[in-house]
């Protein structure tokens, strides 16, 4: 089939296979790219979510992610800092709102958040949905289920939890946890009725296979808000030498997600500050969301320019859903 026949069969409802992905991935990209756009114009209209996030805990994790600058097995310049206030959370909470921003996610560092932070977060959350009108996401670790339903009742909406990678090549990433207490952990959240945001990071090495294997599983677990970082090698770790990849390899990768996931929001996440024109090509390829502000160890780019440069392009700033 054609790219274009490709996409008139996923709008006919069906799914394309690892196989038709592959073959998706290696088509002429500016077609590739215009059929990935219509696919979310079909799917989604020109809606464009668009969240923040505050690194609520930074540093000190015990985990060995070769990616990450807060693990505590390399040395980095990353902040070094234990759980923020309920005050501090807030502030920056309806800082954002003010801003337009829709969705504010509470990130910590770690393999999972003790029994007493994720009380703190939750009086963070209660205090939030008391005071300003903003969706609360949190990105906490390999919570359980009585841990994740405490945040639900709490007021989080949405639990993120990347997958970062395929499961064949997860082991080359992190080995002080699995893929499967990845997918566990997800199925945990969505057991306490939470929606589950979850994707990866690509430029670590991976094969386009490998982030296909990775996209396939997020579809098959029911997932519709899918991050794409794009690694930004940090000095310290093991990927600092890693050279980054090419945009339109970025562009591909986009594309390719968004036929194989085409009611997802797919978010431009870490990493797109890097890009010469901060994603704007991306948004015509496939993306539709964004997270905006700083990262958690490095840069980002500013809300009031996001908003403008995604309105320019047609969209319609509001949330995908609850």
């Amino acid at each position: 089939m054609t790219v274009r026949e490709y996409a008139d069969y996923v709008i006919e409802g069906n799914d394309i296979t690892k196989e038709d992905a592959l073959l998706l991935a290696e088509a002429d990209i500016d077609e590739l790219a215009f059929e990935a756009d219509r696919l979310r114009k079909h799917f989604c209209g020109s809606t464009f979510d668009m969240c923040t996030i505050i690194n609520a805990k930074s540093g000190k994790c015990s985990e060995n992610c070769k990616y990450c600058a807060q693990s505590s097995h390399y040395t980095t310049k990353a902040e070094e800092y234990p759980l923020l206030s309920v005050s501090d959370i807030v502030s920056e909470a309806t800082h954002n709102e003010k801003q337009g921003v829709l969705r504010f996610s509470i990130v910590t560092s770690g393999k999972k958040l003790s029994g007493p932070e994720v009380d703190s977060v939750c009086e963070s959350v209660r205090a939030i949905k008391k005071d300003a009108g903003i969706e609360v996401c949190a990105s906490n670790g390999l919570l359980d289920e009585a841990q994740f339903r405490k945040l639900k009742d709490a007021g989080v909406t949405r639990i993120h939890n990347n997958l970062e990678t395929s499961r064949k090549n997860f082991p080359n990433i992190c080995t002080t946890h699995t893929y499967d207490d990845k997918i566990e952990a997800v199925k945990a959240a969505m057991r306490a009725g939470l929606n589950v945001c979850s994707g990866g990071i690509i430029g670590m090495g991976e094969t386009m296979e490998d982030r296909i294997d990775m996209i396939l599983d997020i579809r098959g677990l029911g997932i519709r808000s899918v991050p794409v970082n794009i690694l930004n090698p940090i000095s310290g770790t093991p990927y600092e030498k890693l050279e980054r990849i090419s945009y339109e390899d970025v562009i591909r990768t986009v594309a390719v997600f968004r036929f194989a996931n085409p009611k997802a929001s797919i978010r431009m996440a870490g990493g797109r500050g890097l890009l010469p024109d901060k994603g704007k090509r991306a948004f015509v390829s496939g993306a539709n969301a964004a997270i905006s502000g700083d990262m958690l160890t490095t840069a980002g780019i500013t809300v009031d320019n996001d908003i403008k440069m995604v309105t320019e392009l047609g969209y319609e700033v509001k949330l995908d859903y609850e």
